[in-house]
């Protein structure tokens, strides 16, 4: 029987201006360890910033997202805009400043803010599709405003700041501590707050890889009725 395919959106390579490398290692290692294979993508797109992550401060170099997700993906990353949904069978977005500065602009603008065209595109296209797709630390706040008209759930754990970000994109927050997940069978979505919530890394994993069961629960069930705009 052939593996799920599970695409990996990586948005850089390190938590302050790019994917945070933890989450995106152990969900690395749980679709391979829970029987998948990921196919890792990043947009090919000069970063919003780039951070000394040793001072926390802004610098003025320059670097590419795509050539810094190769350093996690160890060169094994394709280009976002090559993603169909056909070669798919979930997509999981792990978290970092990246996610709110190279794939949306929730840093800057937040409710208000854009998705990358590309991703935007992937993601709605996987929901018509009723294709899981999952997100850890701060993504759910890219599927919120991708997929704010379906009134998705998704957590960002507990911060009520950020929740209501997320709600104002057209979300249902639900709050979540360390070790929980969140499921949105109807819209076969999975989010936890991983690094929102600061876990210990064995924390992390253990989430890591309920995020990953959950998607790969989804991706054995039939595929969901898919609604416009359903109401919660």
């Amino acid at each position: 029987m052939a593996k799920a395919k599970i695409g990996v959106v990586l948005s850089g390579c390190g938590h302050l201006d790019g994917a945070e490398i933890h989450e995106s290692v152990l969900v690395l290692l749980a679709v391979d360890r829970l029987g998948a294979e990921a196919v890792c993508f990043a947009p090919d797109a000069v970063q919003a910033d780039v951070v000394d992550h040793r001072s926390g401060k802004p610098v003025t170099e320059k670097r590419n997202v795509l050539a810094e997700a190769a350093r996690i993906a160890r060169g094994a990353v394709q280009d976002l805009r090559t993603a169909r949904v056909s070669d798919l069978d979930a997509l999981i977005l792990p978290g970092g400043y990246g996610a709110a500065k190279n794939l949306s602009t929730f840093a800057a603008d937040g409710p208000a803010c854009k998705v990358l065209p590309d991703l935007e595109r992937l993601l709605k296209e996987l929901h018509a599709a009723g294709k899981p797709i999952g997100a850890l630390c701060i993504a759910p706040a890219v599927v919120a405003r991708a997929l704010g008209d379906e009134k998705p759930l998704l957590t960002i754990g507990d911060d009520a700041g950020t929740a209501k970000a997320l709600e104002a994109m057209g979300a249902k927050h639900e709050r979540c501590g360390i070790g929980g997940v969140v499921v949105d069978s109807r819209n076969a979505l999975v989010s936890t707050p991983a690094y929102m919530l600061s876990p210990r890394i064995s924390e992390l994993a253990a989430d890591a890889e309920k995020l990953v069961a959950a998607v790969l629960e989804l991706v054995r069930k039939k595929k969901p009725e898919i609604r416009s705009s359903p109401e919660r």
